[in-house]
């Protein structure tokens, strides 16, 4: 594997970053220290700072030559709303908020990055964004960015982004051409029935049962009208309904979330779900309320970028730590945004087994938004060599 030299010099103060990152998170659009860390930084290695695109975004700026070539790189800043588990030193100071996501390690490997172009500024004939975003965790902090006018301000022709994943060897790169992952999506149906006494069910009319045949119905797009080779989810999530033992509710909720590669096949699910909701809906005597939220899009990568950082990780890593053709995830991005506007590549870096962790209080699995996850460490010098690697190659 061939990391950079400024890199892996700089890993120990990447450690303590990181770390102290981990131990102050921050949730969506409140990212002021974490905001604050990163300018500072960029400014003590003389790169240009822009800030206040997506409230709390932060982007460096580093020029060199006559070249027009500019190429953007992504990390993501907020946290989780939820309650961190290990007892390590830099476990979160914050009671309810936790980097359970990585999005620390993301933020700090970009800075490695940063400063070891910096020092390599000589090196390159163009210009490169490194783009610190907010907001990532349900946010659409990469939305918010764009229409603060990055791409305007920061007229790149590529943008690239990494995401740790849990379960690959720690530092195998992953990526694929095409869907790498899904859209996001939330719905809310509200089943109106008439109320009345559990033990006189003539009398009412039971929109319990019928959320349940909502429920089944919903199933049967999957399996029974979409392509089979086509990918989709629809989960529900949350049925809230009734008071009490002996009481027929009013109403039924029903919440949850749709998840699919392509907008042709989401567009079908939610045509759908609404048809076969207030049919079923009817046929009982029932109203519904049906309302489909349309969050992140597929992430979809774009297959001359995704070729480029074949070569990159072809030559850092040789044969066999990197994959072009990885397994996609249902899960969500909003780098996804950024791929609607510009050519790019998202891939995952591998964060290992969990092994990494050093804490003896009953840790639980290394997961994605799990109050026992940590970033690894180990990935610092290779996810940063990466993205000099890429930035070089691309500024040469």
């Amino acid at each position: 594997m061939k990391l950079v030299d400024p890199v892996v010099q700089f890993s120990d103060e990447l450690q303590k970053i990181r770390r102290d990152l981990h131990a102050h998170p921050e949730l969506r659009y409140e990212e002021h220290r974490t905001s604050d860390l990163v300018a500072s930084k960029l400014q003590e290695w003389n790169i240009e700072v822009l800030r206040g695109l997506g409230e709390t975004g932060v982007v460096g700026i580093l020029r060199n030559g006559d070249s027009k070539k500019a190429i953007g790189l992504r990390a993501d800043m907020d946290a989780l709303p939820m309650q961190e588990t290990n007892h390590f030193p830099h476990a979160s100071q914050y009671e309810g908020k936790m980097h359970a996501c990585g999005h620390d390690g993301h933020t700090t490997m970009l800075l490695g990055a940063a400063y070891a172009l910096s020092k390599l500024r000589d090196q390159l004939n163009g210009t490169v964004y490194f783009v610190f975003q907010p907001a990532e965790e349900g946010g659409a902090g990469a939305e918010r960015m764009i229409l603060d006018g990055l791409f305007e301000k920061c007229p790149m022709d590529a943008m690239y982004g990494i995401h740790n994943w849990p379960g690959l060897p720690a530092g195998f790169l992953g990526t694929r051409v095409g869907p790498l992952m899904a859209s996001s999506n939330t719905f809310w149906v509200k089943v109106k029935g008439k109320g009345g006494h559990a033990a006189q069910p003539h009398m009412s009319i039971d929109p319990v049962t019928v959320a349940s045949h909502i429920v089944i119905g919903w199933q049967n797009i999957a399996s029974r009208e979409m392509n089979p080779v086509d990918s989709g989810v629809i989960s529900v999530t949350q049925i809230h309904t009734g008071t009490a033992m002996n009481i027929i509710p009013d109403f039924a909720d029903l919440n949850g979330t749709v998840r699919t590669y392509t907008v042709e096949v989401l567009d079908l699910i939610e045509s759908r779900m609404r048809e076969i909701a207030e049919n079923i809906a009817k046929a009982f005597n029932c109203t519904i309320e049906f309302e489909f939220e349309r969050k992140y899009p597929p992430l979809i990568n774009h297959k001359e970028q995704v070729e480029f950082a074949g070569e990159v990780m072809r030559e850092m890593f040789g044969e066999g730590n990197y994959d072009l053709a990885t397994e996609a995830s249902m899960t969500a991005e909003d780098f996804a945004f950024f791929l609607l506007e510009k050519p790019g590549c998202y891939m995952f870096l591998g964060n290992g087994d969990g092994g990494h962790r050093h804490d003896g209080h009953g840790m639980g699995p290394c997961n994605l938004h799990n109050g026992s996850y940590d970033f690894n460490d180990e990935l610092l010098p290779i996810g940063g060599s990466f993205w000099v690697n890429l930035v070089t190659k691309y500024l040469k």
